[in-house]
């Protein structure tokens, strides 16, 4: 919490144990119950008993103060944390499980326990402790631009936990719904930044090709918005990536086309590497002379075999070649 310029600290308090101020509470409950009753019943007997009347009162008010120090029990279960303050001030912070009493006046004061997505707090399930134990964001897909302005679909989960919980409720007003809009915006942000897909040989990161790298650059921008909450992010995943439906036809379309041309390159190169190899082995080996005419039609034929969509159907010449 911020007072001018000043940040407030964590302070952990060192509460007593809440099962002696219990037996000391009950036991002036009955003490205040049996003098409240003994005064009844003598004033019962004389209206004037001024002990009577002074037995109803004491024992009044010994209820009272007994009712007052049992307000003062703090029940923390195991990672949780209670953010207390005594009249507007600061006061301390409870992280240790166990069974408490502290100042009967302080207040524990109450984040959201729900994110408020439809603008009403649902006051059914505020919660006063604050978990520490390590939770997930799932932030749902959402449609990005990416560096070259196609539309995509993107979504990605958080992993993450408060590890300060007196920032988490004194610098921001809700802080799982804080955490909530710095991760969408961050996703956001990075999408922006980088392609979809990475050209073919081309030496930079892309959404698909580099995703656990942009998951980890999330995840250190996510950090530095979200550590004035008090909150530490363990890991940021990408759990859905593709183009928005609008073209994703059209590029379904494109990354055929170029594992067509790229595949086509393959046989090609495979193809002219074969004849190379027939036709050197065949004059090394005196096989048949073959002059420029008839070398150019083998070379045809043979990149017509090697390089056609169909199994070629051969055809015997049981003539002289010449």
């Amino acid at each position: 919490m911020e007072s001018g310029n000043k940040i407030q600290e964590e302070k952990i308090l060192k509460a007593k144990s809440g099962f002696g101020m219990l037996a000391l509470g009950i036991l002036l409950l009955l003490a205040g119950t049996a003098g409240m009753i003994y005064g009844i019943v003598r004033l019962e007997g004389n209206d004037s008993d001024v002990l009577g009347g002074c037995l109803l009162i004491g024992g009044i008010l010994v209820i009272v103060a007994a009712v007052i120090l049992l307000c003062g029990l703090k029940i923390l279960n195991p990672k949780e944390a209670l953010v207390l303050t005594l009249f507007g001030n600061y006061y301390g912070t409870l992280k240790e499980e166990g069974f408490y009493w502290v100042n009967p006046f302080v207040s524990a004061i109450s984040p959201s326990a729900k994110i408020v997505i439809t603008g009403k707090a649902d006051l059914g399930n505020v919660k006063k402790k604050i978990s520490l134990k390590t939770m997930t964001l799932n932030n749902e897909k959402q449609k990005v631009n990416d560096q070259l302005g196609n539309p995509v679909e993107i979504g990605a989960v958080a992993i993450w936990k408060v590890v300060n919980p007196t920032k988490a409720v004194l610098n921001v007003e809700n802080y799982k719904n804080y955490l909530s809009i710095q991760c969408d915006s961050i996703i956001r942000n990075t999408a922006r930044k980088y392609p979809y897909d990475a050209a073919e040989g081309a030496d930079e990161k892309s959404l698909r090709g580099s995703s656990q790298e942009i998951a980890d650059i999330m995840c250190k921008e996510l950090q530095e918005k979200v550590v004035n909450a008090g909150i530490q992010i363990l890991e940021v995943r990408i759990t859905h990536l593709a183009y928005a439906p609008e073209i994703a036809s059209a590029m379904l379309q494109r990354q055929q086309a170029a594992a067509i041309i790229d595949a086509r390159q393959k046989i090609v190169e495979g193809a002219v590497g074969m004849v190379q190899m027939a036709l050197q082995q065949l004059n090394e080996n005196d096989v048949i002379e073959l002059d420029e005419e008839r070398k150019a039609a083998m070379v045809s034929n043979l990149l017509v075999i090697l390089c056609g969509n169909k199994d070629a159907q051969p055809i015997v010449n049981s003539g002289s070649i010449y």
